[in-house]
């Protein structure tokens, strides 16, 4: 069983082993793509494979919709020339569900794959009128073009002084694509992030119109153009929601198992590991602002939250600020003090499930239900079924990157409506106060066991140890004053938590956890 056009054309030896296929003309899909192409997508990863194809081939077996999606790479060009070409651009999805049932599916809507620096085809498709859609998985990186500093980066500063016809970068290349199409048809069109950012729409909006004004400013465009992109561009917000974790080699090993061939995952000169197969969760969730000028595919036929920009920023809140992220940061600080590898593993803590499941109680009584998902049905779903999941691997570390960039988010927000509601008292406050104190805990860089380990990269990192290093393991009493300049920082928390009555239960809890060896277990049952 080989995964490519012709592989798949014995159709026996798939569905015997419950492997299913698209229920369309592949070639007559492709065809009609090259004529009239509707759907652009930059960033060909895993999430974009398994969920935003997935989407594609559903309206593709329903017969409403005839044409694919081209995929866009712009930062690995070895995954178009190792994982596109050689399967014919199909995708063998594989969605796991807690109970390890696997769901396995060939997706064949994607019609073509290109690498950015393929300027002359990127051109011929943007200077069709049938384009209605461009949308990204690109990373949250790969919408900035300027440093903390506020200078321009250097990748983003060539493409500015280059020009767009040396446009390097996926924004870069985005503008030089619509100066194109406005320097051709001008039809409008919709550029819509699908990136697991906070107003992922604004970020690349103010990219793009960005290195244009730089462009206009250095007469390689016109004033005309700047128009163009203010009223026949649009730039709809989303948020989206799946777990597509690196290649799983259990996942590998079932599919040789049922006789699928070379479907090993591989490793790019750029670290990119990276597989012909994508392996996710089944829980699924795409909600997309309804701003389309040249139309669009009917997407809520698959299953999109089509809705306007309220919603979208409402559904992203509640995930971000309640019901998800709040609980896994609570689950990676804790797991690295207690010594998990897998979040789902930790998920068998009697004490740490009843820490998520505080969490998000804290939590729900100030979230904006936005209409479209129920926010306790939401978090319970997270909490019995996602995070348990043994085949979404997941690791602690990895979502401890980063931290002092989320907390503000993931727990100052909820703190503000508590302080914002007359009827609510911060100081009731129990399991958000104690992630933030393992938090703090965490940072001292020693287990429960009193061993020491090294943290996840965190932009933060060195200054916030430096802050903390008179504090010493087992000794409570040098807690002192140490504490106070991390927890009464706006820029960290987005409220000064001493000013929320926060501050002093913090430095308690902290204190406790220091005590000695297993003080943090102790801390967690007490709780």
């Amino acid at each position: 069983m080989n995964l490519t056009k012709d592989g798949i054309k014995d159709q026996k030896p798939w569905l015997d082993a419950n492997i299913k296929l698209p229920e369309f003309d592949i070639d007559q899909m492709r065809k009609s793509t090259q004529d009239n192409p509707e759907w652009v997508h930059f960033g060909a990863g895993n999430i974009f494979r398994g969920f935003i194809g997935s989407i594609n081939q559903l309206l593709l077996n329903q017969g409403l919709t005839k044409t694919g999606i081209i995929a866009v790479e712009t930062f690995d060009y070895e995954i178009i020339d190792k994982i596109y070409k050689p399967y014919d651009n199909l995708t063998l999805s594989v969605t796991m569900d807690s109970h390890s049932n696997m769901n396995c599916e060939v997706l064949a809507s994607i019609a073509e794959g290109i690498k950015g620096n393929e300027q002359n085809r990127l051109k011929e498709i943007f200077s069709k009128p049938s384009l209605k859609m461009v949308s990204y998985t690109i990373t949250e990186k790969g919408y900035a073009i300027k440093g903390i500093d506020g200078n321009y980066l250097k990748a983003a500063y060539d493409d500015i002084q280059l020009g767009p016809d040396n446009a390097a970068t996926a924004m870069g290349i985005t503008a030089a694509l619509l100066l194109h199409r406005y320097n051709t048809c001008k039809k409008p069109i919709a550029i819509a992030s699908m990136d697991n950012c906070s107003h992922n729409g604004e970020k690349l909006c103010s990219a793009v119109t960005e290195i244009a004004k730089e462009w206009i400013n250095r007469g390689f465009a016109d004033l005309g153009f700047a128009e163009y992109l203010s009223d026949s561009v649009s730039f709809p917000w989303s948020m989206i929601d799946k777990i597509t974790p690196r290649p799983s080699e259990k996942v590998m090993s079932f599919l040789e198992g049922m006789g699928v061939n070379s479907i090993s995952p591989i490793v790019t000169s750029k670290n990119t590991f990276i597989a012909p197969f994508v392996n996710a969760e089944s829980a699924q969730y795409l909600v997309v602002e309804d701003n389309f000028p040249n139309g669009r595919p009917p997407l809520e036929k698959a299953g999109v939250y089509m809705t306007t920009r309220e919603i979208v920023n409402k559904s992203e809140t509640m995930k971000v600020t309640t019901c998800l992220n709040p609980l896994h940061t609570g689950l990676a600080v804790f797991g690295c003090l207690l010594g998990y590898s897998s979040i789902w593993e930790e998920m068998r803590d009697n004490d740490l499930v009843k820490l998520v499941n505080k969490i998000a109680e804290e939590g729900i009584k100030v979230v904006i239900n936005p209409g479209i998902i129920d926010p306790i049905k939401f978090s319970r779903e997270v909490i019995e079924d996602r995070l348990p999941n043994p085949n979404i691997p997941d690791a602690p570390q990895r979502i401890a990157t980063d931290t002092s960039q989320k907390v503000g988010i993931r727990y100052g927000e909820t703190i503000k409506a508590y302080i914002a509601n007359k009827d609510l008292d911060p100081d009731a406050l129990c399991a958000i106060p104690l992630a933030l104190a393992g938090w703090l805990r965490y940072l001292l860089a020693i287990d429960d066991s009193g061993k020491e380990f090294i943290p996840s990269p965190d932009p933060m990192l060195s200054e916030l140890s430096n802050l903390m290093s008179k504090i010493e393991f087992g000794k409570p009493a040098t807690v002192a004053d140490n504490l106070k300049p991390i927890l009464s920082n706006k820029n960290i928390f987005g409220v000064n938590l001493y000013e929320s009555g926060l501050g002093e239960k913090i430095e308690k809890l902290f204190s406790e956890m220091i005590n000695g060896k297993g003080a943090v277990r102790q801390t967690l049952a007490k709780l």
